[in-house]
């Protein structure tokens, strides 16, 4: 099969190979995919910058998110899946083999069936930036009838976390940075926008909520943002966080939030608990089955130019998802 691998971290044009490797053996429980997308993310080229520490395996195929058609399944596994159009999510999570490779085994609960209809492309960013969005926004109860700050509204978390509010029926509230973000958050249907760098957060939010504030926050940078959500939070509100970056080890006002009751969510999408993620997989599942869910596929790269793609990935100068086509 033809595969991008690397056997060390580093640079991306210094450690990617592109070239043939031996067809993945398949094991009882594991299905065959015939990969027609990769989804690269941040999580993918930091792994290979060395940023995640050293290196899991010998030799380590990249990303975790993708798409395909079951060809052949192990012992175990009804044979009626294979044909089966699926999307793929931790293919490299702790594990050699992701998905950037014309063939990828993997648990059968890994590869989730979806509708002819929906594109590969599309299926490909389930993985990881709409799974984080869906965690986001339904971890913690119901959002209908409740304002809900989505951090950062145009990334590719972001997007899916607003229209994954909308749906359900949130009032939604968002922040970016630019004219041309305000209007891919616009696209996405949140009802408030603000620009954080020209605007006041805290007076904005507080003016839009007549001084009530939000239910709910959706957190790209929990330390970096602290100072303005501990303040725009309700009484037993939730901040529910993926990153903090800007500030890695946060100073907590504990006791202003104690006294507000606000709860806070951190996670990792890659080890979220059992039954929340069949929750996210049969949900996302059928939105994109339903083709309820708009997507921001911003660059789409052939397997051939992979260093490439992974360079725009880690420059960020690309607002949305980046995809292969194996």
């Amino acid at each position: 099969m033809k595969a991008v691998w690397y056997t060390k971290t580093g640079k991306a044009g210094d450690v990617l190979q592109i070239g043939e490797q031996d067809n993945p053996v398949l094991i009882a429980g594991e299905v065959l995919v015939r990969v027609r997308a990769s989804g690269i993310n941040p999580s993918d080229v930091k792994t290979r910058a060395g940023a995640r520490g050293k290196l899991q395996f010998p030799r380590v195929i990249p990303h975790s998110d993708g798409s395909g058609e079951i060809i052949d399944v192990g012992e175990g596994i009804d044979k009626s899946r294979i044909g089966e159009k699926v999307w793929i999510w931790n293919a490299a999570f702790g594990r050699a083999h992701g998905t950037c490779a014309e063939l990828v085994t993997l648990p059968d609960q890994q590869a989730v069936k979806i509708n002819d209809n929906v594109s590969y492309e599309s299926a490909a960013c389930m993985g990881i930036p709409a799974s984080t969005a869906y965690y986001g926004i339904h971890s913690n109860g119901s959002v209908k009838d409740k304002t809900v700050l989505v951090s950062g509204g145009a990334g590719a978390v972001g997007f899916y976390g607003i229209q994954l509010a909308k749906l359900a029926g949130a009032n939604v509230i968002t922040t970016i940075s630019n004219d041309e973000k305000a209007n891919i958050a616009s696209s996405a249907g949140a009802d408030k926008i603000i620009n954080y760098k020209t605007g006041n957060v805290v007076e904005e939010v507080m003016e839009y909520t007549d001084n009530n504030g939000v239910d709910r926050i959706f957190e790209v940078e929990f330390g970096g943002n602290l100072p303005i959500n501990e303040k725009i939070i309700n009484s037993n509100g939730v901040i529910v966080t993926y990153g903090s970056m800007a500030e890695m080890e946060p100073k907590l006002p504990f006791y202003n939030l104690m006294f507000k009751g606000v709860k806070i969510d951190t996670f990792l999408i890659y080890t979220i608990e059992e039954t929340f993620r069949k929750e996210i997989l049969s949900g996302l599942s059928e939105l994109l089955n339903q083709e309820s869910l708009k997507h921001m596929i911003s660059k789409t790269y052939s397997i051939d130019d992979i260093i490439d793609a992974h360079n725009a990935m880690e420059s960020g100068s690309i607002i949305g998802n980046i995809v292969i086509e194996v």
